[in-house]
């Protein structure tokens, strides 16, 4: 199905499974919202809270979106070319063989990967040479993990972060996702593995931890 003049129309794709959708123009909030193993693709912007608790599929975002993408999401991928906005990935978690996956080619802002409970959170921040989080990055953080394209060393993160150099090892595990991201989008993938990404866990003595984990 292809959406032509798309103008802030919301819960496109809401609960897809099993079909693809294409979108030109800008989706209204809570696009694909709880999907479960559709595929969307926006070719333009989109708003806020895309990927709504999606369990499993595919979303392309061919621009920008806006705050809360991939709130609560259990499962599938969501790439998005261009920025993000505030409150991005919060509240993902995986289980057993679920692992939510979101990918933004360029920044994003603040509150990035609040209470991550788990899935993996790549920003490449190819758009700039600057730092591309915002603020309280992985506030709350108490699983997952978050990886940063970055020329300059993060700082400033809450006390419930671990933030250190990716490892190529850490890098092989991100690998498989930024080469599907880069066929999307056309970015050579190969060089970026060569850039320097920090990777931020959860930090086991932080006051979050107990409250969250059995350990």
């Amino acid at each position: 199905m292809t959406i032509n003049n798309c103008f802030g129309e919301r819960y496109i794709g809401a609960g897809l499974k099993d079909e693809q959708i294409t979108v030109n123009g800008t989706p209204g909030n809570a696009l694909g919202a709880y999907l479960n193993g559709g595929v969307i693709e926006i070719n333009g912007n989109v708003q806020d809270a895309v990927g709504d608790t999606m369990n499993d599929g595919l979303i392309v975002v061919r621009g920008n979106a806006g705050d809360a993408l991939g709130y609560a999401m259990r499962g599938g991928k969501i790439y998005v070319r261009d920025n993000a906005g505030y409150r991005t990935g919060i509240h993902m978690k995986e289980y057993e063989e679920k692992k939510p996956v979101i990918i933004i080619g360029g920044e994003v802002g603040s509150f990035l990967g609040e209470y991550l409970a788990g899935g993996l959170i790549i920003v490449l921040g190819l758009l700039s040479d600057k730092i591309p989080v915002g603020n309280f990055t992985g506030t709350g953080m108490h699983g997952g993990k978050i990886f940063i394209r970055s020329k300059s060393e993060l700082s400033s993160l809450p006390a419930q972060v671990f933030c250190g150099k990716a490892s190529a090892e850490d890098l092989e595990e991100i690998a498989p996702y930024l080469y599907e991201y880069g066929e999307f989008f056309g970015i050579n993938i190969e060089q970026l593995l060569k850039d320097d990404f920090y990777i931020l866990k959860p930090n086991a003595t932080n006051p979050y931890h107990q409250l969250y984990t059995a350990n």
